[in-house]
């Protein structure tokens, strides 16, 4: 379909919470789903959230084999995931490096669940429901948050933990967004 042009902190549409989605196997949502795999795949990302093109609805994508913006990173299922409903399995949390194609060339620790559930929907309709540990389970808290108009940044504990990409990591060829 299209690459679309990820909008940028700041933008009101950013701080929003995204409506939910009420009709699934529609032309209109497969072409958004099309349009934000394009737009993700053409930026190396982890995943994407409808708002972050400038859609209000409730759709998050994410999932990847390889990806050099995040090396060490186990694979993820790719998925869509439509009004989902995330359930925290444990207390325990861990900081680590996120950054956003929103946000781009700044890296920030910041703290997340270490294992959930999320439930949702595909684009089709079919029911979603899975355990994720782990950078799969950032991933899926991160977009998440889109959703609820929530940007990394806004997590961040400790601010000396919060930088651009090129300072905080000098020795790594591949400048993350």
């Amino acid at each position: 379909m299209a690459i679309k042009t990820v909008l940028k902190m700041g933008e009101p549409l950013l701080l929003e919470v995204a409506q939910t989605v009420a009709q699934f196997n529609t032309p209109e949502l497969h072409a958004l789903v099309q349009d934000m795999q394009d737009t993700m795949t053409s930026l190396d990302g982890a995943g994407l959230a409808a708002p972050q093109i400038g859609v209000g609805l409730q759709v998050v994508i994410f999932g990847f084999k390889k990806n050099q913006r995040y090396p060490d990173a186990d694979e993820i299922p790719f998925t869509v995931l439509i009004n989902p409903k995330l359930t925290m399995l444990s207390d325990e949390m861990e900081e680590d490096w996120e950054g956003c194609l929103s946000v781009p060339g700044l890296r920030g620790k910041v703290p997340r669940y270490v294992r959930l559930r999320y439930q949702g929907f595909d684009h089709f309709g079919n029911e979603i429901d899975r355990e994720a540990s782990g950078f799969h389970a950032r991933v899926v808290q991160h977009e998440c948050d889109h959703l609820q108009g929530i940007l990394y940044p806004m997590r961040i504990r400790d601010y000396r933990s919060f930088g651009f990409a090129e300072v905080l990591f000098p020795d790594r060829s591949v400048i993350d967004e």
